[in-house]
């Protein structure tokens, strides 16, 4: 069985909802042709059960043991084969459940990380968590369902077939019969459909609504604003909780239809076997066959409306899916991708120059002007050129993957600590706290590194958030680090110990550190002063303070500070 996530998604098709359900499918088509195989022998198997119980009760009223110990031996053979095939199907639904659930999260990752700070004004948070909540669930289950429902259809053609062999009369009121169940449920299927993608909607909305209220609570508790953002929020809550009603009805109107168009259509089947029983038009193990086969149907007929559900469901996921995917970064993307080179990394807009494998800092006498660099040498603005090669030119996937920007505005996640900062190499976690000075914060965990983090971080103070985003960038390892005010929120002398680790943790790679911290220029290879957006001079620490008084001054409040 296929180990799950795969390392490489694919590039999905996100034309419409239905291209991109198709795309997954296609996806794991050896473990999707596999259960739709498996689901089709489970489904005959128990089609034919019933043709054979008949025959098995025609060979006991003739007073044929022999033939009713045939017939009996050959039913436990198709109980062994449906078993058998029954548990395989199940394990490979549940794969093919998991391959669509996570090939999803990984597209949507992946998008996510393309757009980049685009994110937020593309999409509300709300919409993004609900494609990683509900919506894998739904696509999941379409695709699930597909063996199912291929296996509950050509049970009914099967049962079809032997009752019209069987009985003409009989045959037409299944044939005739599951068409008009079906128009039945498909009636509901619309009105489903149009009420399920609003409650998503609604439910996006207003997921994104808490995310904020959750995030600005301070804010709107200084400006006196509670009071009328929790009334908003009621009112959409129960907007919400009004639309789940009405999909409610809808969805209730199907679960009946399913159990009560096949009840039907099992007490009309039996009703005209009993008839033909008495007159003598059928035998009694053909009766027992024929009530056999009604009960059978109503399990197949329920598949056949269930894979209508869940094909709906993914198919509403799948476009929120979809828009996700048709969202585009605002930086440009180059049609040809060229690979990135290994050479200096500049910012011809200011003049600063990064030498391979070199700690080199950015003083800037305005804080904004070098994160204004930042974003460039990281292309979340375009400018930046690394060995000649302009950063626009290349896969965004690749400059992301060599350059690695982290600033203050980045957040620790909810969850184990652990799973934050270190989920792929373990190894290097306690280096890294230890770099960062953060072993102490982990210590004062009750379980440590695999204590639940709760609200974003936000329980622990400013400078612990910064030591753990440093130990988290530490750990990525990437080609090139370019670190925004890595200390400006923790004491001196804790600054003091992060400025001496780092040197030593990142000796060989390339590193930049946007920071006007005297203890931190005094460990650059080179510092690059900037004023107005421009280089105005170069050098190292104590050359920059003997020679230029800007720079100096720069410093000097810093130390004062």
């Amino acid at each position: 069985m296929r180990r799950l996530p795969v390392a490489d998604p694919g590039v999905p098709e996100s034309r419409s909802a239905t291209r991109f359900l198709l795309w997954l499918g296609r996806r794991a088509r050896r473990t999707v042709v596999v259960a739709v195989l498996l689901a089709i022998v489970w489904m005959w198997c128990q089609a034919l059960v019933p043709a054979i119980v008949g025959r098995a009760v025609d060979a006991a009223v003739a007073g044929s043991g022999r033939g009713l110990l045939g017939w009996g031996l050959l039913l436990f053979g198709f109980g062994m084969v449906q078993a058998l095939t029954g548990i395989s199907r199940h394990r490979f639904a549940v794969t093919n459940w998991l391959g669509a659930a996570f090939r999803t999260v990984q597209v949507v990752l992946r998008q996510a990380n393309v757009l980049g700070s685009a994110l937020p004004r593309r999409m509300d948070a709300g919409e993004v968590v609900a494609i990683g909540t509900s919506d894998i669930t739904h696509i999941g289950g379409a695709v699930e369902i597909t063996a199912r429902g291929i296996g509950a259809l050509l049970a009914v053609i099967t049962v079809t077939g032997l009752l019209l062999y069987t009985s003409v009369s009989l045959g037409l009121v299944v044939l005739l019969g599951v068409p008009v169940m079906m128009l039945v449920v498909g009636v509901l299927i619309p009105p489903l459909h149009h009420r399920q993608r609003d409650y998503r909607e609604r439910q996006g909305r207003l997921t994104g609504r808490a995310a904020d209220l959750v995030s600005g609570l301070r804010v709107l508790r200084g400006v006196g604003g509670e009071a009328t953002v929790a009334a908003h929020y009621r009112a959409e809550s129960r907007a919400l909780g009004e639309a789940g009603v009405r999909t409610a009805r809808v969805e209730s109107l199907l679960e009946s239809a399913q159990a009560l168009l096949p009840g039907v259509f099992l007490v009309l089947v039996t009703w005209m076997g009993a008839r033909f029983a008495v007159t003598g038009r059928i035998t009694v193990g053909q009766l027992v066959a024929f009530y056999a086969y009604a009960a059978f149907l109503v399990a197949p007929l329920r598949q056949l409306t269930e894979a209508i559900d869940k094909i709906t469901r993914g198919h509403v996921s799948g476009r929120r899916v979809v828009a996700m995917l048709g969202e585009r970064t605002d930086l440009p993307v180059a049609e040809v991708p060229v690979p990135l080179p290994v050479g200096d990394l500049e910012d011809p807009g200011s003049g600063v120059r990064v030498t391979p494998g070199r700690l080199t800092a950015i003083a800037a006498s305005a804080p904004a002007d070098a994160a204004r660099i930042a974003d460039r040498l990281g292309r979340y603005a375009d400018g930046a050129t690394l060995g000649g090669v302009p950063l626009a030119a290349a896969a965004l996937s690749e400059v992301r993957q060599r350059i690695l920007v982290s600033d203050n505005e980045s957040r620790l996640f909810s969850g184990r600590l652990r799973s934050d900062l270190d989920p792929y190499r373990r190894d290097v976690l306690l280096e890294a706290l230890t770099t960062a000075d953060a072993t102490d914060i982990v210590a004062a965990l009750p379980e440590g590194v695999d204590t639940v983090v709760t609200g974003a971080g936000r329980s622990f103070s400013g400078g612990q958030q910064q030591r753990l985003r440093l130990a988290r960038a530490l750990i990525a390892d990437p080609d090139t680090l370019i670190l925004v005010e890595p200390t400006n929120a923790v004491d001196a002398w804790t600054e003091a110990r992060i400025a001496d680790r780092l040197r030593v943790a990142r000796l060989g790679r390339t590193t930049v550190i946007c920071t006007s911290s005297p203890l931190l220029l005094s460990h650059a290879d080179q510092v690059w002063y900037v004023e107005h957006g421009r280089v105005v001079a170069t050098g190292q620490h104590t050359e920059l303070l003997e020679t230029v008084p800007g720079y100096a001054r720069l410093v000097g409040r810093e130390e004062k500070a």
